[in-house]
């Protein structure tokens, strides 16, 4: 099975045509099977991306600093944060050195969630064990080599 039968297309443009779209089906694609993971808890996947940047900063971070670690530069951080404080999940309050700042830490239930969600690490990684650990280097290496030029 190749990305010609997934999408029913025969012909590409280029071989780099073929790469771009085989990308952004296979992150559809993951991004989908992830949902099934993460849906258990009630969060997206921007959502547990927020929770996983605050449980390793160890300490308070603006909405700013969030974006700029998360996977997904394009999401309105801050929206998402707040769905993160309604489901108690993370806590905000007004930054000591900067009142114009929002300092945001997680919360007991948002460490407790991704307690639960590391327990599944398996079932993640499961999502692409049909790699073997080189394979799944290697890739990992050619797309990081792709975004060097960026």
């Amino acid at each position: 099975m190749g990305i010609e039968k997934d999408i029913q297309q025969e012909n590409f443009r280029s071989i780099y045509q073929k790469l771009s779209i085989n990308l952004i089906f296979s992150n559809n694609w993951i991004t989908e099977k992830i949902k099934l993971v993460l849906q258990e808890e009630d969060i997206t996947h921007q959502q547990y991306n927020i929770l996983r940047i605050l449980r390793g900063s160890k300490k308070p971070l603006s909405t700013l600093q969030i974006r700029e670690r998360m996977l997904d530069k394009m999401s309105d951080t801050s929206r998402i944060v707040e769905r993160l404080v309604k489901k108690d999940l993370v806590e905000k309050k007004v930054c000591d050195t900067d009142k114009r700042l929002v300092d945001v830490r997680i919360s007991q239930n948002g460490l407790d969630v991704l307690k639960r969600l590391d327990e599944k690490n398996g079932e993640l990684d499961a999502i692409l064990d049909n790699l073997s650990p080189n394979e799944a280097a290697q890739l990992s290496d050619l797309l990081d080599k792709m975004r060097e030029r960026i």
